[in-house]
């Protein structure tokens, strides 16, 4: 008896689609698994390949802790930053308490100060941002990358399994001198941020428990809301 030959040909079809959304699959997740995890494989790259991720950072998304030291006191804070380039920059406080929900966006041009607790906004139009401000990983990556293009105030090595990138600050702040960020070479994790003065004493130091990278977009940033991270307005 004879096969039936349109069952044969619709079960060909059948297999070459099979095939067809398999390759397609392969290359989708494998491209996809190359884009996240390739903080993972550290480990492989050269010091020159992890400086090159690091500079080509265009967005991230973290939990920080933040010591601040001076000469009388110390200050924590445990913040959530968001940014996306050019210059998107959303900053919430978690603790402490009595700023906890303090919100800070800024847009490229508008900066929003945003008082949860007293349901309170204030907006700066064509606002001129700080870009020296020591709690933002892109500000240390542009110190880098200004430093580097010099010729000069950048070191790159590693210690104990940690990766060092640092910069040198030829800053208007007589007390600032250098920036050092740590990456842990073994999980492949921004680990730290230390701002420090001639000394080589800590003046901020900022603790990365989270951070995600490459993740968000502009307006994925300008989206957010308080209540996305258990902030409720008092009134």
């Amino acid at each position: 008896m004879k096969p039936n030959k349109k069952l044969i040909l619709i079960i060909t079809i059948l297999i070459l689609i099979l095939i067809v959304i398999s390759t397609i699959l392969y290359f989708f997740f494998k491209n996809a698994n190359k884009n996240l995890n390739f903080g993972n494989n550290l480990s492989n790259k050269t010091l020159e390949e992890i400086e090159e991720y690091i500079l080509n950072i265009s967005s991230y998304d973290a939990e920080v802790e933040v010591q601040v030291e001076s000469n009388k006191n110390e200050t924590k804070y445990i913040l959530h930053q968001s940014f996306a380039s050019p210059n998107i920059e959303k900053q919430i406080v978690k603790e402490p308490s009595n700023i906890q929900g303090l919100e800070t966006t800024y847009d490229g041009n508008k900066l929003t100060i945003h008082n949860s607790k007293l349901n309170l906004t204030t907006i700066y139009d064509n606002y001129k941002y700080l870009t020296d401000n020591f709690l933002w990983l892109n500000s240390f990556i542009e110190d880098y990358k200004s430093a580097k293009t010099n010729g000069s105030g950048t070191k790159l090595y590693e210690e104990n399994n940690k990766i060092i990138m640092e910069v040198k600050l030829d800053s208007q702040n007589p007390y600032v001198s250098s920036k050092k960020l740590v990456i842990d070479k073994i999980t492949g994790t921004i680990e730290k941020l230390i701002v420090q003065d001639k000394n080589q004493k800590n003046l901020v130091y900022i603790l990365y428990t989270e951070i995600k990278i490459n993740s968000l977009k502009e307006q994925d940033i300008l989206a957010f809301h308080l209540q996305d991270y258990g902030f409720v307005a008092q009134y």
